[in-house]
């Protein structure tokens, strides 16, 4: 009971989080709308039809045919406990299907994203207030900011993970941070249950939580009990369900498909090449073989060549190595050019052109925005950000949610993981922003400053709440 009452909104908490859930809903609404009439038939091919008509970004509707009909569909590395955890909503969606003959998989995913969004933007407020010791107004501002930046107001209505991951992430930062302030550290079973639920969600999410927890426990971290326990223990045992869950669920498939493509690819080779020794003019079968293997070069070369030309293809820059995961790399696209128009340009303000559109389909890895205006309000935010690290330099706060911040940065940039898109996975690390920003806040209060700092970022919110929003609804309709 002690740890539920963490998630009893408090009466200053109300009505900001009031405006901002009811924001959520609208956005859902339209988000549903969207493809009601063809989400809610339950006579078609579930995966096609969500895959090819859910078109928000890069985001994925698998969660939409996993709540559908139940397999474990996704990444079992990067997500290895994400299946299991969306099942007992399969089984609602099963029953309300049968009970009203309509495929309701839309308002069901909507509950939890809901949920996740609303107790994100409680623990993020809370975070201003009980961690960093800003005002109310203060507090309900930077919080709004963060719900304002782009892709952390898409990520709260699409069906996909990082809504999740964002409140995961911020609920343990909060706890983290608490715990700092009280001179307190993380009990074992309380970083093995934060540890379970963040990395079974994504993977790198849990290695934030080890991260937080060093942080956190300082030395204690390496004691022998806890870092046995805590640490090693409950990373060999998902990583160990992880292989399990692919050698159980993904492999037979794989195995099932490649056979599968193996027999119709040679069924085809043969009818092609009978259909080949027919209408050819040359004569004998070790001459007609040659040619027609030649034939089959010259296609598949062709076939290459076209293929690079296709977004899915031109849009994915060349791994840094062979292997399992080193195909997730990404050693050539601009880190430069990323990170201005892709990591703080289009995470935070929506481009105009391509707008929302998948890199694996029609958008280009890097767009340019029309206006001036959108670098300047970038550059700004750059600044608040750096100023606000200066002033907080002496927080092991700062530098705990900091080092998180490095973690993904390293994952996107370094390693080049997703980094044709790598503003889809702003919800886990945007907060990091205004966090920062909170110090300069703090560091400027009672000064002659302070009143103007506020009002720039009452102004920044504002824009940025009132740009993304108009676009974003403008796409939506």
């Amino acid at each position: 009971m002690k740890y539920l009452r963490m998630f009893k909104v408090k009466r200053d908490e109300w009505l900001a989080s009031a405006l901002m859930l009811l924001t959520t809903i609208c956005l859902h609404a339209l988000v549903i709308a969207r493809n009601y009439d063809l989400f809610t038939q339950t006579n078609r091919g579930h995966w096609n039809v969500f895959i090819n008509n859910f078109t928000i970004s890069g985001f994925d509707p698998i969660t939409y045919s996993m709540v559908t009909y139940w397999e474990a569909n996704y990444n079992v590395y990067r997500h290895p406990l994400l299946s299991f955890m969306v099942w007992p909503l399969s089984q609602l969606d099963k029953w309300l299907t049968d009970l009203t003959g309509l495929n309701l998989v839309q308002f069901i995913v909507a509950v939890p994203l809901l949920l996740c969004a609303f107790y994100a933007y409680i623990f993020t407020y809370r975070t201003f207030r009980d961690v960093i010791r800003l005002r109310r107004f203060d507090s309900a501002v930077l919080a709004q900011m963060l719900f304002a930046f782009a892709y952390v107001m898409v990520a709260t209505v699409v069906p996909d993970h990082f809504c999740v991951s964002m409140f995961l992430l911020v609920f343990t930062i909060y706890i983290a941070g608490m715990k700092i302030q009280s001179g307190r550290q993380f009990k074992i079973w309380q970083t093995v249950l934060l540890f379970f639920v963040t990395a079974g969600v994504t993977l790198s999410n849990g290695i934030k939580t080890y991260i937080y927890s060093l942080f956190t426990n300082g030395r204690k971290f390496f004691r022998l009990k806890y870092f046995l326990f805590a640490v090693l223990l409950p990373a060999a045992l998902i990583w160990g369900f992880a292989r399990w869950e692919y050698r159980t669920f993904v492999l037979p498939k794989e195995l099932a498909r490649n056979e599968a493509t193996a027999k119709k690819r040679a069924e085809n080779t043969r009818k092609m090449y009978e259909a080949f020794k027919d209408t050819t003019s040359i004569k004998g079968s070790e001459e007609i073989r040659k040619a027609f293997n030649a034939e089959l070069q010259r296609r598949a070369e062709e076939k290459q060549r076209n293929d690079s030309k296709r977004a899915w293809n031109k849009h994915t820059g060349k791994p840094m190595g062979k292997g399992e995961f080193m195909n997730w790399t990404d050693g050539t696209t601009s880190r430069a050019e990323t990170a201005v128009e892709n990591l703080f340009g289009e995470s935070i303000q929506l481009h105009p052109d391509y707008l929302l559109q998948d890199t694996l389909r029609s958008r280009p890895v890097i767009v340019r925005y029309r206006w001036a205006a959108n670098y300047v309000v970038e550059g700004l935010l750059v600044l608040l950000f750096a100023a606000g690290i200066w002033y907080g330099r002496r927080s092991r706060f700062l530098w705990m949610a900091l080092c998180g911040f490095a973690f993904d940065m390293a994952l996107h940039l370094g390693l080049g993981f997703g980094i044709n898109e790598v503003y889809i996975m702003g919800a886990h690390w945007l907060f990091v922003i205004p966090f920062a920003i909170g110090f300069l806040l703090k560091g400027a209060r009672d000064s002659k400053a302070e009143p103007w700092l506020r009002a720039a970022l009452v102004l920044l919110t504002a824009w940025l709440m009132g740009y993304n929003m108009t676009l974003f609804i403008g796409y939506l309709v």
